[in-house]
């Protein structure tokens, strides 16, 4: 009786152990969540412009030099870690299902245009809003 239990079990998790595609897809969801919402964050906090710049595996952030909203971005901004420039990349087999177009967080934290995109693999969209900055799925 054991053995059909282990069986059977074994059968339905293995393949989840196996296949990294949906973690990887979810984690990298999970991380543009955070990069975008750490860009408006840091243009609320620093009152400078953030851009956000997309490929269609990579996202990386820039900022403004002085504040205010017509201020253009020609800095790296430091991530959390101290790292220049903050940018998160896919893991392999991971992009975005169609590539966003760049955007700048302003000061007051609005986006400068509204995105709806999604990371490959991942059944929810990533939304920012146009008129609030908020970033959400």
């Amino acid at each position: 009786m054991i053995l059909l239990i282990v069986g059977i079990l074994a059968v339905a998790i293995i393949p989840r152990f196996v296949d990294r595609s949906t973690f990887d897809s979810r984690g990298f969801h999970d991380e543009t969540l955070a990069i975008l919402r750490y860009a408006q964050k840091t243009a609320i906090a620093q009152r400078r412009n953030v851009c956000v710049a997309f490929t269609a595996t990579t996202v990386t952030l820039t900022i403004a030099k002085v504040a205010g909203n017509t201020a253009i971005c020609t800095e790296d901004l430091a991530g959390p870690n101290g790292v220049r420039p903050y940018s998160i990349t896919a893991p392999s087999g991971v992009t975005y299902a169609s590539t966003p177009t760049a955007f700048t967080f302003t000061a007051l934290g609005q986006a400068t245009t509204g995105q709806t995109f999604r990371v490959s693999g991942m059944p929810m969209d990533i939304i920012v809003e146009a008129e609030t900055g908020y970033v959400h799925s």
